[in-house]
């Protein structure tokens, strides 16, 4: 019996020792989370000023790009088009691209600091962004498919603290999509590489690893595009260190000469394979490579290698370690931002083709690769949810002479009607599965989307009478201008509002017709040209 109670009031003591514990815990939490009392407005700042302004040296490098473009090409509008979109982001702070990615933080804090406290806020943060718009709600359970709503969810948003002897809390902040980071890749060497032959453990490896990364993307990446690469590590440290890379300046030299040298010919290479924006062709695929390294295993040579469009949204910020609040900006200084564009339009050449949809079969059929598209009219947007759908299901609309846009919008009801913030197109490939079945099924003769697609579709298209229209990867604020209004609707609670099935009025909609239904793909084009291009890196 005296055991017994002995060993109750050892337990009441543990129990009460932890109670003390925990509301010492708290106490720490709110004495820091008031001492910090600007930390969640900074976070805030940072994650809108990242979504909707592109920094001076992605500016510049996308400058240059304009300036080296042949005038006149495909390429050439495409860059119009993105330099437009860009000032219209930031003139309107509307997101770049309505994919706003997966929020990757990398902050570096003094000792002592709360990251606890930190992380909360950050997450209170992404909220707030969200529900304002510039974020799109991009949180999904992996195993139901459904959308969290908030960009919170396990995994969400990506944090990683580290502390410095610095007294200051640095906060680096990019914002990577999902189309970008679908082309990143990952060799383990020695291997054989199309097109390229034997890659070893070496330089020259190494070289023919970045060489076929960047070709692989096309157009599905959102080129023009930049890339990190980590050469070691394992396969998940593998990956992390290339991502790295990427909050490196575009204009920076590598410390590393043999690294730097290396960095500086991969650009000038690639830029030889005729890829160019959007996989269009031209002159310029790549305005950025960036290299770390890392130890290995004996046993494993990984070069990592992680795709960024030209929608590189990275931005920090330098905070006061007591208040929270930016004492600067890392990335750019207080210069106003490079103006891209001459206004907010195109400069149309008279040659468009102007359509309204829905559209009949032979305008469609008239239609030839090349072609420049001014669309109207009714359009229904919907990707990878809706598609496996339609696969088995009725449509909710009839879709008969209708146009298909692979699009997930940043959308917000305002006032009672839902109000379309950006609306930039989505990668077309994940559809392939789907696409030219559905186009057979309801009668569909178009297709908006970007990267084009494969086989199956360019079958389809030919069979039915259909095009694919290809518009320019991330102009989400562009495309948005062009919607007119809302019409309806469907599947927004089953599938949230990246992937419901929204049936919006266009005006002027401009978009390449990439593949049409003569059985022509620039896609295919492209892809053949430019590796033929590739080969002639195989032992150089």
């Amino acid at each position: 019996m005296a055991r017994a109670k002995k060993e109750a009031r050892k337990k009441r003591s543990v129990g009460r020792q932890r109670t003390a514990l925990k509301r010492r815990a708290a106490l720490a939490g709110k004495q820091s989370a008031s001492g910090l009392k600007h930390f969640k407005e900074s976070m805030l700042k940072l994650i809108v000023e990242t979504s909707t302004n592109l920094p001076p040296d992605v500016r510049r490098a996308l400058k240059s790009a304009m300036e080296e473009e042949e005038k006149g090409t495909r390429s050439d509008l495409a860059l119009q088009t993105i330099a437009v979109n860009i000032d219209m982001a930031c003139d309107h702070s509307g997101p770049i691209c309505q994919d706003t990615g997966m929020p990757t933080f990398e902050i570096l804090t003094p000792v002592g600091a709360n990251q606890i406290v930190m992380k909360k806020e950050i997450k209170e943060a992404i909220v707030e962004a969200t529900e304002l718009g510039k974020l799109r709600n991009n949180s999904v359970d992996s195993l139901t498919g459904k959308n969290s709503g908030n960009n919170l969810g396990p995994g969400t948003p990506v944090i990683h603290f580290e502390q410095h002897a610095s007294g200051e809390i640095e906060v680096r902040l990019l914002l990577k999509g999902g189309g970008c980071e679908n082309k990143n890749s990952q060799y383990s060497l020695p291997a054989e590489l199309p097109n390229l032959g034997r890659a070893d453990r070496n330089l020259e490896g190494i070289r023919k690893c970045i060489m076929h990364a960047v070709w692989q993307a096309q157009g599905q990446g959102c080129s023009i595009g930049a890339v990190g690469v980590g050469i070691g590590g394992d396969r998940t440290s593998g990956y992390a260190l290339a991502k790295q890379q990427l909050f490196r300046t575009i204009d920076d030299i590598n410390p590393d000469s043999s690294l730097a040298k290396l960095e500086e010919t991969i650009v000038r290479d690639a830029n030889t394979l005729g890829i160019g924006t959007m996989g269009f062709g031209g002159r310029v695929t790549l305005i950025g490579c960036k290299i770390g390294v890392a130890n290995r295993l004996p046993a494993s040579f990984f070069v990592s290698v992680a795709y960024d469009c030209w929608a590189f949204r990275r931005l920090g910020v330098v905070l006061d370690s007591k208040s929270g609040a930016i004492k600067r900006w890392l990335y750019r200084d207080d210069t106003p931002a490079i103006k891209m564009a001459k206004g907010e339009g195109l400069a149309l050449t008279g040659r468009e083709v102007r359509l309204t949809a829905p559209l009949a079969e032979e305008q469609v059929r008239a239609l030839k690769v090349g072609d420049v598209v001014l669309l109207s009219g009714s359009v229904h947007m919907g990707r990878d949810m809706l598609h496996h759908h339609l696969i088995s299901h009725d449509s909710p609309v009839d879709l008969a002479g209708g146009v298909i846009y692979h699009c997930g919008p940043v959308a917000l009801k305002q006032n009672g009607k839902w109000n379309i913030t950006a609306a930039g197109p989505t990668t077309s490939s994940r559809e392939e599965p789907y696409q030219g079945e559905i186009i057979k099924k309801f009668g569909v003769r178009a297709v908006i989307g970007k990267g084009g697609m494969g086989a199956k579709t360019l079958a389809a298209l030919k069979e039915n009478g259909a095009v694919y229209l290809n518009a320019i990867g991330g102009a989400a604020q562009y495309y948005a201008k062009c919607i007119e209004r809302v019409e309806g609707v469907d599947f927004l609670q089953e599938f949230g509002i990246p992937e419901a099935m929204w049936h919006v009025r266009i005006k002027d909609f401009p978009a390449i017709v990439t593949m049409d239904a003569k059985g022509n793909s620039l896609h295919a084009d492209v892809e053949k040209t430019s590796a033929e291009e590739l080969t002639k890196f195989s032992s150089t």
